[in-house]
């Protein structure tokens, strides 16, 4: 696939994740795929293969209360990697977030096969998140 190509599957899983909709969401992973979740919390780490990355989603959800919102303000795509630029915005336990985020996405055979996330604030996620 090509850097458009890249960039419209990225964009889908947003708006997937956004919906809610895990079977979409879930379709545009590889079995194998890997999530590295940023900052040091609770749902901080690695996360290895699919269903874990799915569970993590799962978490952000329900640790917010349903709030999580990953909002794109671009997806830049590329043959080896797409980077989405995005606002995540939530709340929960009288907290609230607002950072901006970026993942960038490794994507093989039009699948995601690596997300590694970077807050612009990573404390402020750690606190949210504890």
């Amino acid at each position: 696939m090509g850097a458009a190509e890249n960039a419209e599957l990225v964009r889908r899983g947003y708006e997937a994740f956004n919906a809610g909709d895990l079977a979409t969401l879930n379709g545009l992973f590889a079995e194998d795929a890997v999530w590295y979740a940023g900052g040091n919390n609770v749902l901080s780490g690695v996360k290895q293969g699919r269903d874990a990355v799915m569970a993590y989603f799962g978490e952000l959800g329900a640790r917010s209360q349903g709030t999580f919102q990953a909002s794109v303000d671009d997806v830049v795509g590329g043959e080896n990697h797409t980077v989405g630029i995005q606002h995540t915005r939530a709340q929960g336990n009288g907290k609230t977030m607002d950072a901006a985020t970026t993942i960038v996405f490794v994507l093989r055979d039009g699948k995601v096969i690596e997300g590694r996330e970077y807050f612009d604030d990573s404390a402020k996620a750690d606190d949210f998140w504890a």
